[in-house]
């Protein structure tokens, strides 16, 4: 079959970059450009072979730049999430915006290359622009330099001139790789796309792992180092142009040769624009809209515009798959952030587990290649391209379908969700004996509250407006003793019990009422002390705690075992053991007495620690990877398979648009309709299940050509027609 047979030419290299495959402009017209250029010369071979030596520098280029983009945009959802402190819909939204530009700007970079520039300044003044863009970025991530306002606007600026230099130079470096060879050359052109792409999925794959490690274990201004993470690939970026410099000499560099893919865009707007001023019933219709456009343009030009019209029109519905595909980078790791990340030997980022997808391209590609297909093809399963692209559109889908129940299952260790008149509370008991704790008008604490008891959860009040003043009794070895506090609604509490010159007293003090984000935990202290404390915990915080039973503020820790703290008292210096502070957990830590040289604690869980391993991602990134293998590898051999030679680079146009238009798809609906995460996984699994169906009826009734065989019978066609032509005028002429 052809799309088989095409799929099969596709090397084996392509992973999410098959988005970014060959996006070579082929020139619209038989015309050779105007002005004088040399001859191009014979590039130098690599060791005696065929291979030119130039290709060295642009596979070294595209390693860089490609670690280069997808180091930076690993950590840019977190970014957005701890620097700026903006919102998850927000983060994902300017996330979603930016990746969306990374795939609209290629249009401009191979109409400035094939109609202006050439290939060779493009990939220059874009790069330049490109490491402007990265030095910008990571200086807006300095924390000391300005105010929010100021890291925002260099960050937005820098990301732009990224998106326009990664965007710019995405159609025109590959292609200039296959420019370097001689025509003779093929097979060794076509190892060379190989190795190309290699180096784009171990740029993506080291750098998806490295920069994490950058940010989250590298510690600068005393946070994460989203300066040093963004730093990394910047200086990568200046490498990379460095290197493509350096074998300037080396090149061979052909000059522009025009754009086809302007070119089609005029015949159609010509087409369209012929059609609508001959609107007239005495005009006589045409087969086709497109033939409105033969006043102007060949009939060569108008037919592969119509072979090229019959592939875009089935890429109308792709756009959402690219919409769940590329949430890789941005809901589903801000779902990692909820979960538990150690796996024993390593405690994984939650940003790092996007280098999975790579990873699993790379497996994936020869399995299916070597393995899958063929047995399926041994069963008498005709498995066609359309079917194999429904397919990774259904597995895209499943992989959601997962996401969402990993999601419902993070949510049962939530915070209850806090609603109008209603606050939550809890009775922490300090005392050495037993209490009984009775608030006004509600009926809660039905058993006494033993001393230092670890609550189990918090109890809910409900209350008869905003705020309510409240009247709680304390019973205790037949005392009984009243204290008023106000409760707001929407506010989480805890009542601290203990014992103070031989009576009990009590204080009401606010808790979390969310988890930690970003899998920290959270840590505070009650000093049960007669005097004040000050506390240091790992070197780095310290924290001063006034006497009798006073309660810092929580702190904000890595999660870690914390077992060399110190505790600075009028008596002197002694060791605080805190043990493991898990991720997403709130602790209480009260400080009861000083004995044997360190001091005595009792350690209560405010907020229980994330219990969902990590590892339940495994499954959703194995299937939308493999949905991705199906769907994009597949997707674009069989489009390439579908259009003549002139247009593939149009083909090419708008399958990267897809991608933009599918992250454009996930800003509206993050900014639109903000739900519930797992309801927003439900939603694009359904959309993405019912755009599968359309693109299977619509792929039902496509009719695959080739269009090798249609230039055949068009010039025949032609031919014939020029015979019969010259044959009437002859008879005329006898006459």
């Amino acid at each position: 079959m052809v799309g088989d047979k095409a799929r099969g030419e596709m090397n084996a290299f392509q992973r999410n970059e098959s988005k970014e495959t060959l996006f070579t402009f082929i020139s619209a017209g038989d015309d050779p450009p105007k002005g004088d250029f040399p001859v191009q010369k014979k590039s130098p071979k690599l060791c005696g072979s065929n291979y030119p030596l130039s290709i060295a520098f642009i596979v070294v280029n595209e390693f860089c730049e490609r670690f280069s983009y997808y180091g930076m945009r690993a950590v840019l959802t977190l970014y957005f999430l701890s620097f700026f402190h903006w919102d998850e819909n927000l983060s994902t939204a300017v996330y979603h915006a930016f990746s969306a530009l990374c795939y609209f700007t290629p249009v401009i970079g191979a109409i400035m290359a094939d109609s202006w520039l050439g290939k060779y300044k493009t990939i220059i003044y874009l790069s330049i622009v490109y490491v402007v863009g990265h030095l910008i970025k990571s200086v807006g991530a300095i924390p000391s330099l300005g105010n929010q306002a100021v890291h925002v606007i260099l960050s937005m600026v820098g990301l732009f001139l990224i998106a326009l230099g990664t965007g710019g130079i995405k159609p025109c470096v590959s292609a200039f790789g296959g420019d370097q060879f001689e025509e003779e050359h093929t097979s060794e052109r076509n190892k060379f796309f190989s190795i190309f792409y290699l180096s784009i999925n171990a740029g993506s794959l080291i750098s998806t792992f490295v920069t994490p490690v950058l940010r989250g274990d590298v510690k600068c201004f005393g946070e994460d180092c989203y300066a040093l993470a963004f730093g990394v690939p910047a200086a990568l970026m200046v490498l990379a142009l460095v290197v493509f410099i350096a074998g300037s000499g080396l090149y061979r560099k052909t000059p522009p040769q025009g754009n086809v893919l302007l070119e089609v865009c005029k015949c159609i707007g010509f087409a369209i624009k012929n059609r609508l001023k001959n609107r007239s019933p005495q005009i006589p219709k045409r087969d086709h809209w497109l033939d409105w456009a033969s006043e102007k343009y060949s009939k060569q030009l108008i037919g592969e515009v119509k072979m090229v019209t019959r592939v875009l029109f089935l890429f109308i519905p792709l756009p959402m798959f690219w919409a769940l595909f590329d949430q890789q980078g941005s809901r589903w790791t801000l779902q990692a952030t909820k979960m538990n990340a150690d796996f024993g030997i390593y405690v994984l980022q939650p940003d790092q587990m996007q280098f999975l997808n790579p990873l699993l391209i790379l497996v994936f590609i020869p399995i299916f290649d070597l393995g899958l297909y063929p047995l399926i093809n041994m069963c008498k399963f005709n498995f066609t391209p359309i079917r194999k692209m429904a397919t990774g559109m259904i597995l895209a889908g499943m992989a959601f379908g997962l996401a969402a129940v990993v999601e419902v299952k993070i949510n049962e260790n939530d915070m209850p969700r806090l609603v109008p008149e209603e606050s939550l509370i809890r009775v922490l008991n300090l005392a050495k004996n037993p209490v009984r704790v009775t608030i006004q008008d509600q009926d809660l604490f039905q058993q006494p509250v033993e001393a230092f008891q670890n609550p189990v959860e918090y109890s809910k009040l409900i209350l008869n407006g905003e705020e309510q003043s409240l009247r709680f009794t304390l019973q205790h070895q037949g005392l009984s003793l009243d204290f008023n506090y106000t409760v707001k609604e929407k506010s989480v509490y805890s009542l601290i019990v203990f014992e103070a010159d031989g009576s009990l007293s009590s204080r009401l003090i606010t808790d979390l009422e969310a988890k930690p984000e970003n899998g920290l935990a959270a840590v505070r202290f009650i000093n049960g002390l007669s005097e004040d404390v000050n506390l240091t915990i790992d070197n780095k915080q310290f924290i001063a705690v006034q006497k009798n039973y006073s309660a810092s503020e929580y702190s904000l820790l890595e999660r870690d075992r914390y077992n060399n703290g110190k505790c600075i008292t009028e008596m002197g210096e002694f060791t605080l053991e805190l043990g493991l502070l898990d991720f997403g957990a709130s602790y209480t830590i009260v400080i009861t007495n000083v004995s044997g040289g360190a001091v005595k604690t009792w350690k209560s869980e405010d907020i229980k620690s994330n219990n969902v391993h990590m590892a339940w991602q495994l499954p959703q990134y194995l299937l939308i990877s493999a949905g991705e293998v199906m769907f994009s590898i597949t997707g674009l051999a069989f489009s390439y398979s579908q259009s003549p030679a002139s247009m593939k680079s149009v083909l090419q146009a708008g399958w990267l648009l897809t991608v933009a238009v599918g992250n454009t798809l996930v800003l509206v609906v993050a900014q639109a309709a903000p739900m519930a995460q797992w309801a927003e996984f439900v939603l694009f699994t359904v959309l993405l299940f019912a755009v599968c169906i359309i693109f299977s009826i619509m792929g039902y009734f496509y009719v695959s050509v080739d269009p090798e065989d249609l230039e055949e019978k068009e010039e025949k066609r032609e031919t014939s027609s020029r015979g019969n032509m010259i044959s009437l005028v002859t008879k005329k002429t006898k006459l």
